[in-house]
C-alpha cells in the first residue's frame, strides 16, 4: 500500500452530494433514509474471495481503496474512520475540506481501543435515536467482534434502520462521467471477450466436430484475461479496438464465464460451467468483469442448426429485450417496465408466459449485483437518468417441438446487456456484441429459403406504366414544339465535329498499342475444387458405400468401382432421376469443356489430351431416395452460386478507415433526418453528425446502428431543395461502395426530411369560428412556404458544413439545375432527371442515378425518327468495361434541350434510328482497343445519320418527298426495332397502328396525308421543308 493516493477532491464531491440527498430526506419526510442521524459502515478482514456489497461500495465510491479493519461513522456534522495506524496515514489526505474528518488510530492496547469504540458508540447517541446500519452485512473478524460487543453494551436504547436502500439511491446507483467511462471499457471487455474470442473459439470447434467440456471452453475464455497481447490487438465487431489507455491489470471476473448447452441451462447463475461435452444445438455465454472497481455482465444465446420454432421464439425474444430497453429512461417506475413486458409476453405468445424471468435485471456499478434494485413487479423505485443496469430478458425451460435428439428437448433463451439509463433511449454499452438473428445462428445443414414472390415487381411495372401514359402534357403530333433554331444548330453540328474529332485523337494517343491482353476476353483458367485434404476428412457414411451429400464441404461422394470419390458441387451442372419400370435412375451431369451449351464456354481445354467425364448414372429400387439426393444436389448447386455471386459483388467494397470523433467539442448536428437506403429495423429518424474526418448517421435505436462515411471517400456532395419536392435532401455519391446494416452495398447515401408537415393540423381550430372564407387557407400556404424555406435553409448550410469540414478532401456541394431538368426511364420508374454543374442526377426516389460527366466517353441518342414520342439515351463510359447506362422514354421535346445539354458539357454525341446492341458493340471494343479507334472509333454511330441528311439536303432541290412516302418509311424503321428489348411500349403500339394501315391504296394515303396537313396548319412548302429535315 505504498503508492496509495487518494483524490481528496472526488472525497469531498461525493460526500457532499451524500449529505445533500440525506438532508433533502430529511426535509422531504425521511422516506428514504427512515430518520437516521447517524450511519455506521463496518469493513471486517478482507476474505480469499471477497464479496463486493455495500460496505466494499462505499470504501471504492469515497476513497477509491478498500481499507480492512475499518470502521466509519457518517453524522451530519462529523466522519468519524476507525482504523489502524498505517492505514491512519492515507486516511489523513481527506482532511481539511468542507466535511470535518476525523481519524481514530487503533493500536494494540486493548483497553485503550474499547475507548475508541466508546468514543464512537457516544457519537451516536448524540446524533440521534436512530442509527443506520447494513443489517447483511457479512463482515468478520476480531475487530468486528469487539465492535459489536461494545456496542451492544452502550447502545441499547438505539434503534438500528437497513439504509441499504438510501446508500443505493443516495450514493451508488447514480454514475458521474468518471464512473460511467469505467463502465464503458469493462463492457467492451466484456464484449472482446465474447465476440470476437468466444464465439471463434465455439464455431472452430463446431466446424470441426470437436468434443470439448463446457468447464473446459469456460477456461480457454478464463485465461485469455491475463494474455496482454489480446486486449492490445482485439478488434470489436464494429472494427474499433479497445480504448488506448485500457490497463488490463486491474479487469478481474466478477461472473464466470458460464457456458451452458444440451438442456441444462441456469439463467440464475448460479453454478460454473460444468463437466458435460457442448452440445451443437442451443448454446448460452455468460461473463462478467470489473474494471476499476466497476462491473459489467453480458449474456448471448447462440443457435446452432435451429427449428423454426426456435428462430421463432428467439425473435420474439429480441423484441421483448428491446421494448424493454425502450420503457428504461428517466422517472419510469421499475415495476411498470417488467409488467409492460409481462404483458407483451402474455398477449403475444401465452405459451411463453410461465418460462418468462421473474425479473429482467438489476442495478450494476461498484456492486455486481444492487439488491435494492432488482427489476421485478414488487420494485417500486424510480429509474433516474446516471442509473446503469444490466437487463436480461430470457426464457427458461422451454420444451422443444422438433428435437433433434435427447439432449434438444429442452432449451432456454437469454439476452444481458449492460445499459445506461437517460432521459430517451437507454445506451447500450454492451450493443456491440451483436444480437440479431444471423448472426447468432449457425448452418451446417441444408435450409429452404422463401422464393420471393413476384407480385410486387408486376405492381412496381403497372404504376410505372401509368405513370408514363399521365406524364405527356399533349397527345397530338401536331401540339408539339418541333421547330428547330437552324443556327444553334448549325453552331452544335460544328463544336459536335471538333469534339468527335478530339475523341478520335485521344482514342489513339491513349491507346497506341495493342490492347487485346488488357481490354480483350479474359483468358479462363481451368477452375480447380480442393474438397478434402486427407482421407479422415470424409464423412463417415461412406463406408456404406452409398451417395454421400456433404453439406459441409459442398461435395458429392460418389461409388466409383469400389471407391468412394468426391466431386466438389461446383464441378456439377445438374442432377436429374428417372424411372423406368421397377427401377429408378439418378444421372448426374458434370461441367466439362468443349460442350458448346450457352453463349460462352466457362471451362476452357487445359490438356488437349486430357479426357473428361460428362455423366454418371447410377440405378435402385429406391426412388424416393434418388429423388432426395437429386432434390439436395440442387439445392446445394443453388447455394454454391448464391454465395458465388454475393462474394463477387462484394468485391469492389473497399473498407474505410475508423472515424475519428470530434472529443473537446460537441459536433454540429442534424437531427431528425432519415436516412437511404434504410437501415433495419424500425423507421425511425436519426441525427447526422460531423466529426474530424467524416460524417456518422446514429439511429436513436441502437448504437451500433450507424453510418460512417469519411470525407475521403465522397466523390460529390448534392444538395436538393424541396422546391416542388415532398423531401429536402442532403445527398452523398461516394468513390467506392460501402455496407450499410448487414449486407446493403451502396454507393449512394442520403439524408432527407419530409417537407410536409402531416401532424399540423388546425381541424377545429378555435379561429376557425370566427373566420369565414379563405383567410385560413391563405395563412396556412404562407406558412407550408415558410418551412420549406426554413428546412431549405437548414439543409444547406448543414451540406455547405460538411464540404467545409471536407475541403482537403475537394468537397463542395452541388446543386441541380431544375429548368434544365427532362423526365425519363432510367430503371422501371419515370423519373424528373436534372443536370448538375459535374453530374446529371436522380435523387428524387430510389434507386438512384448520379453520372459523373467527366467519365462520360461519348453518348447516343436512339430512335430519333418521325412518328415516334420518345427517344433514348445511352452514356458510353470511359472505362469501357463499364456497361453503358440507358435511360429510356424520354419525352422528343426534350430533344433540344438534351442535345443542348450534351453540348455545353462539351460531351460527344450522335444520333440514330434504332436501338443498338451494346452488348455487342462493347465486346467489339475491348477485345481490341487500338484496332477499334484505328477503324474509325466512334464515327460509325455517326456516319450513317450524316450521309443521308447530305442526300436529303441535294435531293430536296429536285422534288419533294410525299408525307405518305415518310409515314411507309417510319413504319419499315420501326418494324425493324421491333425486336430490340430496349425498344419502349409507345414504338411498338405505333409499328402496330402503321401495319394496320397497309391494306390502304395509295389514293387513300394521299388524301388523308393533306388532311392532316391542313389540321396542322402547313399549307405551304416552305413551312413542310423544316420539319422533313428532322424526319429522316
Amino acid at each position: 500500500m505504498a503508492d496509495i493516493k487518494i483524490d481528496s477532491k472526488v472525497f469531498q464531491e461525493r460526500v457532499s452530494h451524500f449529505y445533500n440527498a440525506w438532508k433533502a430526506d430529511k426535509r422531504s419526510g425521511d422516506a428514504l433514509f427512515g430518520g437516521v442521524s447517524s450511519i455506521v459502515i463496518l469493513m471486517g478482514k478482507v476474505d480469499e474471495n471477497p464479496e463486493f456489497h455495500k460496505n466494499n461500495a462505499i470504501h471504492f465510491w469515497l476513497l477509491g481503496y478498500e481499507f480492512p479493519t475499518t470502521l466509519m461513522l457518517f453524522t451530519l456534522d462529523t466522519i468519524y474512520i476507525l482504523t489502524t495506524q498505517k492505514k491512519a496515514k492515507y486516511l489523513d489526505q481527506v482532511k481539511g475540506g468542507r466535511y470535518p474528518v476525523e481519524v481514530l488510530v487503533r493500536g494494540k492496547d486493548a483497553a485503550e481501543n474499547e475507548k475508541l469504540f466508546i468514543k464512537i458508540t457516544d457519537a451516536i447517541k448524540a446524533a440521534g435515536k436512530k442509527v443506520g446500519v447494513l443489517t447483511k452485512d457479512t463482515s468478520k473478524g476480531p475487530f468486528i467482534d469487539e465492535w459489536k460487543k461494545v456496542y451492544a453494551d452502550n447502545c441499547k436504547d438505539v434503534e438500528e434502520v437497513d439504509v441499504a436502500q438510501a446508500l443505493s439511491a443516495g450514493a451508488f446507483s447514480v454514475k458521474d462521467e468518471t464512473e460511467l467511462r469505467a463502465m464503458r471499457t469493462s463492457s467492451k471487455a466484456c464484449v472482446a471477450l465474447l465476440t470476437p474470442y468466444f464465439l471463434d473459439e465455439m464455431s472452430n470447434i463446431l466446424d470441426q466436430d470437436k468434443k470439448i467440456k463446457h468447464s473446459a471452453l469456460a477456461d480457454k475464455v478464463f485465461n485469455k484475461l491475463e494474455d496482454d497481447k489480446f486486449w492490445k490487438t482485439v478488434e470489436l465487431p464494429n472494427r474499433q479496438k479497445l480504448p488506448a489507455d485500457l490497463d488490463p491489470e486491474q479487469l478481474d471476473w466478477i461472473l464466470g464465464p458460464i457456458v451452458q448447452s444440451g438442456g441444462k441451462f441456469d439463467l440464475k447463475w448460479q453454478a460454473d460451467s460444468d463437466n458435460d461435452i457442448l452440445h451443437p444445438g442451443i448454446i448460452i455465454a455468460a461473463m462478467g468483469l470489473r474494471y476499476k472497481s466497476y462491473c459489467s455482465q453480458i449474456a448471448r444465446t447462440f443457435m446452432v442448426d435451429p427449428n423454426k420454432s426456435q428462430e421463432s421464439n428467439y425473435k420474439f425474444l429480441l423484441a421483448v429485450h428491446n421494448l424493454i430497453l425502450k420503457e428504461i429512461r428517466d422517472g419510469a417506475i421499475v415495476k411498470d417496465v417488467y409488467t409492460k413486458a409481462y404483458n407483451f409476453v402474455r398477449s403475444k405468445k401465452p405459451d411463453l408466459e410461465k418460462h418468462f424471468l421473474k425479473n429482467v435485471g438489476f442495478g450494476i456499478g461498484l456492486e455486481n449485483k444492487d439488491p435494492t434494485l432488482i427489476l421485478n413487479n414488487k420494485n417500486t423505485r424510480t429509474l433516474k437518468d446516471g442509473m446503469t443496469l444490466v437487463v436480461t430478458t430470457g426464457f427458461s425451460d422451454i420444451q422443444n417441438p422438433n428435437p433433434q435428439d435427447k439432449n434438444s428437448k429442452v432449451y432456454s433463451l437469454i439476452l444481458s446487456d449492460t445499459i445506461r439509463v437517460t432521459s430517451s433511449e437507454p445506451v447500450v454499452f454492451t450493443g456491440e456484441a451483436p444480437v440479431d438473428v444471423d448472426a447468432t445462428s449457425f448452418f451446417f445443414k441444408d435450409e429452404e429459403e422463401a422464393q420471393p414472390t413476384p407480385k410486387k415487381e408486376k405492381r412496381d411495372s403497372r404504376v410505372g406504366a401509368v405513370a408514363t401514359k399521365n406524364i405527356t402534357s399533349t397527345r397530338l403530333r401536331s401540339e408539339r414544339n418541333t421547330t428547330v433554331d437552324e443556327d444553334a444548330d448549325k453552331r452544335r453540328r460544328e463544336h459536335q465535329k471538333e469534339l468527335a474529332q478530339k475523341k478520335q485523337k485521344e482514342g489513339l494517343a491513349k491507346y497506341a498499342e495493342s490492347t487485346a491482353d488488357e481490354n480483350g476476353v479474359e483468358i479462363k483458367k481451368f477452375k480447380r475444387f480442393e474438397s478434402y485434404k486427407r482421407d479422415n476428412q470424409f464423412p463417415p457414411k461412406v463406408k456404406d458405400m452409398g451417395i454421400v451429400i456433404d453439406q459441409k464441404n459442398a461435395t458429392i461422394v460418389l461409388p466409383v468401382m469400389g471407391r468412394p470419390v468426391p466431386f466438389h458441387i461446383n464441378t456439377i451442372k445438374n442432377a436429374s432421376k428417372s424411372d423406368e419400370g421397377e427401377w429408378s435412375f439418378l444421372r448426374i451431369n458434370f461441367l466439362s469443356p468443349g460442350q458448346g451449351v450457352g453463349r460462352k464456354d466457362e471451362q476452357p481445354f487445359e490438356d488437349a489430351s486430357a479426357h473428361f467425364v460428362r455423366s454418371l448414372t447410377f440405378k435402385s429400387t429406391d426412388g424416393d431416395r434418388y429423388a432426395d439426393i437429386a432434390n439436395q444436389i440442387s439445392n446445394l448447386k443453388r447455394d454454391a452460386v448464391k454465395k458465388e455471386q454475393e462474394k463477387k459483388d462484394m468485391e469492389d467494397v473497399v473498407e474505410q478507415d475508423k472515424l475519428v470523433e470530434i472529443r473537446n467539442r460537441r459536433p454540429a448536428v442534424l437531427d431528425n433526418v432519415f436516412i437511404r437506403p434504410a437501415m433495419e429495423g424500425k423507421r425511425v429518424p436519426g441525427k447526422v453528425e460531423i466529426h474530424q474526418n467524416g460524417i456518422r448517421y446514429q439511429s436513436p435505436l441502437s448504437t451500433t446502428q450507424r453510418v460512417d462515411i469519411l470525407f475521403s471517400n465522397v466523390r460529390h456532395l448534392f444538395f436538393q431543395p424541396c422546391q416542388h419536392e415532398l423531401i429536402v435532401i442532403i445527398h452523398i455519391h461516394l468513390k467506392d461502395p460501402i455496407i450499410i446494416g448487414n449486407k446493403k452495398k451502396t454507393k449512394d447515401v442520403q439524408f432527407y426530411r419530409e417537407a410536409t408537415d402531416i401532424q399540423f393540423d388546425e381541424t377545429g381550430n378555435r379561429k376557425r369560428k370566427y373566420r369565414y372564407g379563405d383567410e385560413d387557407e391563405f395563412e396556412a400556404e404562407q406558412e407550408e412556404r415558410r418551412r420549406r424555406a426554413e428546412l431549405d435553409r437548414l439543409f444547406k448550410s448543414f451540406a455547405e458544413k460538411i464540404a467545409e469540414a471536407g475541403r482537403n478532401e475537394g468537397i463542395e456541394v452541388d446543386m441541380p439545375l431544375r429548368d434544365l431538368g427532362f423526365n425519363g426511364v432510367p430503371f422501371r420508374s419515370n423519373v424528373y432527371i436534372q443536370p448538375t454543374t459535374e453530374c446529371l442526377i436522380q435523387i428524387t426516389e430510389p434507386p438512384f442515378m448520379v453520372i459523373t460527366l467527366e467519365d462520360i466517353e461519348v453518348a447516343h441518342l436512339e430512335r430519333v425518327q418521325f412518328g415516334l414520342k420518345n427517344f433514348d439515351l445511352v452514356f458510353v463510359f470511359k472505362d469501357f468495361t463499364r456497361p453503358p447506362y440507358h435511360i429510356n422514354t424520354i419525352p422528343v421535346e426534350s430533344l433540344e434541350d438534351v442535345k443542348e445539354f450534351l453540348d455545353s458539357s462539351d460531351i460527344a454525341f450522335s444520333e440514330g434510328p434504332l436501338n443498338l446492341n451494346w452488348g455487342v458493340i462493347m465486346k467489339t471494343v475491348t477485345a481490341n482497343t487500338h484496332q477499334f479507334f484505328l477503324d474509325g472509333g466512334w464515327g460509325f454511330l455517326q456516319n450513317d445519320s450524316d450521309d443521308d441528311e447530305v442526300e436529303e439536303e441535294e435531293e430536296e432541290s429536285a422534288f419533294e418527298i410525299d408525307e405518305s412516302e415518310l409515314e411507309d418509311a417510319s413504319e419499315s424503321s420501326e418494324e425493324d426495332s421491333e425486336y430490340d428489348s430496349n425498344a419502349s411500349e409507345e414504338a411498338s403500339d405505333e409499328a402496330e397502328d402503321s401495319e394496320e394501315e397497309e391494306g390502304e391504296d395509295w389514293d387513300e394515303l394521299e388524301r388523308k396525308a393533306k388532311k392532316r396537313d391542313r389540321e396542322s396548319g402547313f399549307d405551304d412548302e416552305e413551312e413542310r421543308a423544316a420539319p422533313k429535315k428532322r424526319r429522316k
